[in-house]
């Protein structure tokens, strides 16, 4: 789970970075019906499967970006479709987790919080004219923590030795993970305010200004 660079080094649609972006979005609605399978009579084995789903995710999300930048072929949909595969991922975990009471509502809701915050700043960006600005380390890191977390919750939900260790782990990667979240997405907030304020700065300062 690296970050992208900023720089636009090639218009093309189909790279293999943004194939394999693609295919981990075909992935999500895969992984949401594997998950809630067993709570509407499916096998307890359909945890195994989406198990593997979510690993194949992580895979993908390291080498689309580490091929991005090796080959070249860093792109302006690939920066769109890395967070978009990111967040649909943790969306569909919270929904499946919190649906089968392996997530507690609290802790769903503090991660959508931070969903609807940054929803909000990209829709005061858009109306000054500027794109959502580039995933951050420290938002990649937060991810990493909550995709090792989720898989981790959802194999403690269980009874035995591996279920308890998996359940140890799996609140550890969630603690940090939304605390990490949380911090990522007030330093995006505090960017957008800077872009903002600098945007109306620059308007107000030009000689057309008044009449912007």
């Amino acid at each position: 789970m690296e970050v992208q660079e900023t720089r636009v080094q090639t218009d093309r649609v189909l790279t293999i970075p943004n194939i394999l972006s693609m295919a981990r979005l075909v992935g999500v609605p895969v992984f949401l019906w594997l998950i809630l399978w067993p709570e509407f009579g499916g096998p307890k084995a359909a945890d195994g499967w989406a198990l593997l789903v979510l690993a194949l995710s992580g895979v993908s999300d390291y080498l689309d970006g580490k091929l991005a930048r090796r080959w070249n072929q860093i792109s302006s949909l690939g920066r769109i479709l890395d967070p978009a595969a990111d967040r649909l991922y943790i969306l569909s975990t919270l929904v499946g987790l919190t649906w089968r009471e392996i997530l507690p509502l609290w802790l769903t809701a503090a991660l959508l919080a931070r969903e609807l915050m940054l929803l909000i700043a990209v829709g005061f960006l858009a109306r000054h004219g500027y794109g959502p600005p580039q995933v951050n380390f420290l938002g990649k890191a937060a991810t990493f923590n909550l995709m090792y977390a989720f898989p981790l919750l959802l194999l403690s939900d269980g009874s035995g030795w591996l279920h308890t260790l998996a359940a140890i782990f799996g609140w550890a990667f969630a603690g940090w993970g939304t605390a990490l979240y949380w911090w990522a997405g007030i330093l995006y907030v505090v960017q957008v305010r800077r872009i903002i304020r600098a945007d109306v700065h620059g308007r107000l300062s030009s000689p057309n200004g008044r009449s912007a």
